[in-house]
């Protein structure tokens, strides 16, 4: 059993909130000191998988007790990975009109398959933020791509990883789904 240093309480909290509340602690941590987080929403495991990879963090496991995922983490030394380049944000104002236009934009939606099923954008590719680093070869590198969440915040990780995998073209919806009022399917 991995014995954390601190532990951080993101029980009934949503995405991103998780995420943001990990950042802010592993700030606070020395150097291979361990973060466990409890959380109790179910797409927590990807994120943090994803955010700790993205950021040089090490993703040690997840445990569940009951409806409590215990995610473990470990703050990187002081080599970081560098910082990581921006990726460009649309509104969703703007994204909505992009969307209602003639143009017909390639949209990727990260979220969980629940999510996804629950309501999506019409014509959208959906592949869960936890497989996007191994099915982004399904998409053209080349081609403009904006990527979709609840949030904001999975999005923007997919799109750091798919950048890292050369990706040129890549644009975060924010806030997401969450604040959609266009047509979706279900």
């Amino acid at each position: 059993m991995i014995k954390a240093d601190f532990m951080l309480d993101a029980k009934g909290l949503a995405c991103p909130i998780p995420i943001v509340r990990t950042k802010k602690k592993m700030d606070e941590l020395k150097a291979g000191q361990v973060l466990e987080v409890q959380a109790t929403d179910k797409g927590s495991t990807a994120d943090l998988q994803a955010w700790a990879k993205n950021t040089g963090h090490k993703y040690l496991e997840t445990k569940i007790e009951g409806n409590i995922l215990h995610h473990f983490l470990r703050k990187d030394g002081d080599h970081l990975l560098e910082e990581i380049s921006a990726i460009p944000n649309i509104s969703l104002e703007a994204f909505r009109k992009k969307v209602e236009s003639r143009e017909q934009p390639c949209i990727l939606d990260v979220r969980e398959t629940e999510e996804y099923e629950q309501a999506h954008i019409p014509g959208v590719i959906h592949i869960p933020l936890s497989e996007v680093e191994k099915r982004s070869n399904e998409l053209n590198k080349d081609e403009e791509i904006y990527v979709i969440c609840h949030s904001g915040k999975r999005s923007e990780t997919a799109a750091q990883t798919m950048k890292k995998q050369g990706f040129k073209k890549l644009i975060n919806v924010v806030p997401g789904m969450r604040d959609w009022r266009g047509e979706i399917e279900q």
